[in-house]
């Protein structure tokens, strides 16, 4: 049986060895050595191309320029956001932005386009709305009576009558000769929602 481990080596905390300072040393080296070749190559780089075109400046005012550039360069870079996430990539939860993405495939405008298209389809046909749209109407009627009351429209129809109303009763059971107007389709759906 191995020992046993008190709270206190539970709790215990050993720090960190102090980092190396050749090692730190060997990286400001480094980076030293590459800021120092790269202000040389730029500087070389625009002298070149200023006498190309015949102009001269003093090699001191292009270094202290390039210089400023790569530093102004190194601190934007330092400063700059984290890049965005990968698409595809989970985001970290928390709160939302409060925007929806409406160019994403998801439930929620599926569900937005499976009446949309159907409703914008058959606004002046009145057989396409009796075919398509006036079943979906009485399917959400009878699931709204299923979970609320327990019944359907064709397993108690009396009671569905009064449980409806009379209005969105005849609307479902009796289809009009035109399409209802988005104010009475509005109706419709407000009738549909009290139930």
């Amino acid at each position: 049986m191995s020992e046993s481990t008190g709270l206190d080596d539970l709790f215990s905390f050993e720090e960190e060895p102090p980092a190396r300072p050749g090692r730190a040393r060997g990286g400001r080296l480094r980076w030293l050595f590459r800021l120092i070749l790269t202000a040389a190559g730029v500087t070389a780089v625009v002298l070149v191309g200023l006498r190309a075109v015949g102009l001269q400046l003093s090699i001191g005012i292009v270094v202290a320029g390039v210089l400023a550039v790569l530093t102004v360069r190194r601190v934007t870079a330092a400063l700059a956001p984290p890049p965005p996430p990968r698409s595809g990539a989970r985001t970290p939860a928390g709160e939302e932005p409060g925007a929806y993405n409406w160019a994403a495939r998801d439930a929620l405008r599926a569900a937005i386009n499976g009446w949309e298209r159907p409703l914008d389809w058959s606004s002046g046909n009145q057989e396409r709305f009796t075919d398509r749209i006036l079943p979906r109407l009485g399917e959400l009627a009878d699931e709204r009576l299923r979970q609320r009351h327990g019944l359907t429209r064709e397993a108690d129809p009396a009671r569905a009558r009064a449980l409806l109303g009379e209005p969105l009763w005849s609307f479902l059971e009796t289809p009009s000769r035109r399409p209802p107007s988005p104010r009475d389709l509005a109706a419709i759906v407000a009738e549909l929602e009290k139930i």
